[in-house]
């Protein structure tokens, strides 16, 4: 009875340490967003990867090494005065399809859909947190 004791405890306490790894390892950055049509795209050429999807920018780039990876982005508020609390609440993955090249304007560029899951529009850039998924 004493081991099963000790043993719940020992798995609180690594859930507990997985939850704030988590959110010790949250990115800061900012996004913005881009329009269709998303093909062709820098990883995928013209293979269609639906539309929960971003550009990386040279912060996550690396060479195309960011192709393919998935992140969780949640917006944490707004970057300018036109829209204060732009954030929805809501935070959503996306997949790594293409290149934001050099002057690209936030650290991912959501496609429309993705960012407007996230927050509104008419912010045009956010500030976000995100995290491999």
């Amino acid at each position: 009875m004493k081991f099963m004791g000790m043993l719940i405890q020992i798995v609180m306490m690594v859930s507990i340490a997985g939850c704030l790894a988590t959110v010790a390892y949250a990115a800061e950055g900012t996004a913005t967003y881009y329009t269709p049509p998303y093909v062709p795209s820098a990883c995928y050429g013209y293979e269609n990867k639906g539309v929960m999807i971003a550009a990386a920018s040279d912060a996550l780039w690396n060479n195309k090494a960011a192709c393919g990876k998935r992140y969780r982005v949640r917006c944490t508020g707004a970057t300018n005065q036109g829209i204060p609390q732009p954030c929805k609440g809501d935070s959503v993955v996306v997949t790594i399809v293409d290149y934001c090249p050099p002057g690209c304007q936030g650290t991912i560029d959501l496609s429309q859909e993705a960012f407007s899951q996230i927050a509104d529009p008419n912010a045009g850039k956010i500030r976000i947190q995100y995290t491999p998924a």
